[in-house]
């Protein structure tokens, strides 16, 4: 029998790693940023077409590579980090994976540029499908710079899996924010498509985290730091009033890299016990030093997740702080420096006692003597009290004329009668005089029917009629809409407000009112009639979360999707107490939908139970 095992060509081979290390155009733009970053650059630039699809490019001043470093950058295993095993252990750089530029030229068409500062004269290097095209010396600015054009160009079955422009490019910034979080120290710009998206100047955390998530941002955050043998800890924490129902401003770094860790999280949401709302979490950037070798940073193949020597100490120590932060921003006073200096005791009266008031009793006073009389207090200084109005006998004196001359008018009125009926309808029965509806535990309602009765759940069923009102008024454009008096000035980051502005066709049919967008908020000057405008962020909010992971393309998903997000979140909830009339119209409103049966989200909204049922529970 013949042999059936062969050694791939190397094309193949490159294309099969590609396909671990380049899942998206993310995956490149991270690549390639944190190469700049080891690069020592301290200028780096971004610039994406098409949302990666068509152009990633990154330039930057760093060091830059020489001839023999610029052609072995390209080959598998190769790499400047590490020299053996051990250094895996003790790494300080982020892009060590000797196969990811490699990878990127088995599927793309790659330009490089690079010149070193004692280099008079650059190299240029295109690679199409890991084949080299040409190479060339050329006069070049000190870095490097990588263009990778035409993404999954020979492998198309993987570029009909990605994304609509929409979602890769919001990948694309989660991975842009998270380097330039990592290293405030380092200038970065970003632009798509020939429009500035992001320019952070080299500044301090602070103010590196306000230039990427909007200028409201400062009034949310709380600083934390720690010192210990174990690890370091420095960050901000965001106050519990501004929790949102989405995890999106949540970053862990771990010597400047970031990291996703489930365990983490719980221990910054246990520090928060009590002092959030349900289903709502906090907003973190938290930045952990440890030393290198108690931390292994190879379990995952993007590098997002690493396993810690001792992660209970490291949990205990990151809840104490947090809770300690939130606790000395709970109760730190407020110092009011604009109060008025003449409310201060002054320095003279400080060492002095209060002085009592004195009370002075007239001892001669008696309530019982005649008033015209003159009373003198002896030793006091009472003045005589003289009272010049009429006796109180002189206010009766006409009373009883008056009472005569009233009765005597009142004997000539007369009075029409009425007959006065205990109801409305006599003839009404008190047996029908009963409930339609009732509520029990404030989450069913239960009415009757021939058959038996019908038991309602509130919160599905006020889902299913909000639904189908919403998905009427998208796609009928008949939405009605009311106006505040006072616009909201509602404030978002730049991948909110992206897929706000991508909503906001079919937010309008709903009945929301856009008055301005900006580059960090938006002013709502209408709502839907049956949305409160204490109710807009809410709604907002949930939309946001509902749709972080993808806009659908065709229409009617996306108005599916935000019809289903916002009955969920303006439905009435369990817990709440509705009144006969209330639990009347919902049960109306529920029959008179075209799938009365399930909720937006496949549920069943009632169930029957006939008599018969009931007979079966009452039987021996």
């Amino acid at each position: 029998m013949s042999s059936i095992i062969q050694l791939l060509p190397d094309h193949v081979a490159n294309q099969i790693a590609a396909g671990e290390v380049v899942q998206r155009p993310a995956s490149v733009v991270k690549e390639l940023l944190e190469n700049a970053v080891d690069a020592k650059a301290t200028d780096i630039k971004l610039i994406i077409k098409d949302a990666g699809k068509s152009l990633v490019q990154v330039i930057d001043n760093g060091v830059g590579m020489s001839v023999t470093d610029a052609r072995l950058c390209f080959e598998r295993h190769a790499t400047s980090k590490i020299r053996k095993a051990e250094d895996l252990f003790t790494l300080f750089t982020k892009g060590f994976r000797g196969e990811a530029l490699a990878s990127i030229a088995a599927i793309a068409h790659v330009e490089m540029k690079t010149r070193q500062e004692d280099d008079e004269l650059g190299h240029h290097i295109i690679i199409e499908g890991s084949r080299f095209v040409s190479q060339d010396v050329a006069v070049l600015p000190k870095g490097t710079s990588f263009a990778i054009k035409n993404l999954f160009f020979n492998i198309p079955a993987r570029r009909n899996f990605l994304k609509s422009e929409v979602v890769e490019q919001r990948h694309i910034v989660d991975e842009f924010q998270r380097v330039a979080l990592a290293h405030p120290q380092i200038h970065f710009t970003m632009y798509h498509n020939g429009s500035e998206m992001f320019n952070l100047p080299p500044s301090n955390l602070r103010q590196r985290i306000v230039g990427i998530f909007s200028g409201k941002t400062n009034e949310k955050l709380v600083p934390i730091q720690e010192e210990t043998e174990i690890l370091s800890i420095q960050g901000f924490v965001t106050k519990p009033e501004f929790a949102k129902k989405n995890r999106g401003e949540q970053f862990f770094f771990v010597n400047n890299r970031y990291i996703k860790s489930g365990y983490l999280h719980h221990a910054v949401m246990s520090a928060y016990e009590g002092l959030l709302k349900d289903g709502c979490q906090p907003g973190y950037f938290i930045y952990l030093n440890v030393p290198p070798h108690s931390i292994d940073i190879n379990i995952h193949p993007t590098k997002t997740e690493i396993k810690f020597d001792d992660e209970h100490a490291l949990y205990a120590i990151l809840r104490s702080t947090v809770k300690h932060s939130l606790g000395q921003f709970n109760v730190s006073p407020v110092l009011d420096f604009d109060r008025d200096s003449n409310l201060d005791t002054p320095y003279s009266y400080q060492n002095k006692d209060a002085a009592y008031p004195l009370i002075q009793v007239d001892s001669n006073y008696n309530p019982f003597i005649d008033q015209k009389q003159e009373r003198t207090a002896t030793g006091t200084n009472f003045r005589p009290y003289k009272n010049e109005s009429p006796s109180w006998e002189s206010m009766y004196t006409d009373l009883k004329t008056d009472t005569e001359t009233l009765t005597g008018n009142f004997n000539d009125i007369q009075f029409e009668n009425e007959e006065v009926t205990s109801s409305l309808f006599d003839d009404q029965p008190i047996a029908t005089q009963v409930h339609k509806t009732y509520q029990i535990h404030r989450k069913y309602i239960v009415s009757p029917i021939k058959s038996g009765m019908v038991i309602i759940d509130q919160q599905r069923a006020h889902q299913r009629v909000l639904y189908e009102g919403f998905l009427t008024s998208m796609t009928v454009f008949q939405a009605s809409s009311q106006q505040l008096l006072f616009p909201l000035n509602l404030y978002f980051s730049s991948g909110e407000l992206q897929l706000i502005n991508e909503l906001k066709p079919s937010l309008v049919n709903t009945g929301f009112v856009f008055e301005e967008t900006a580059a960090d908020h938006v002013i709502i000057s209408g709502v839907p009639v049956n949305v409160t405008e204490s109710e807009v962020s809410i709604v907002l909010e949930q939309l946001l979360s509902d749709l972080h992971d993808g806009i659908p393309e065709s229409s009617f998903s996306q108005n599916d999707s935000i019809a289903k997000s916002m009955a969920r979140s303006l439905a009435v909830k369990t817990g709440t107490y509705l009144t006969e009339k209330e639990q009347e119209n919902l049960l109306n409103n529920l029959f008179a939908c075209k799938e009365p049966n399930v909720s937006p989200f496949q549920k069943p909204t009632f169930i029957t139970v006939s008599v018969e049922d009931l007979d079966k529970k009452f039987t021996v």
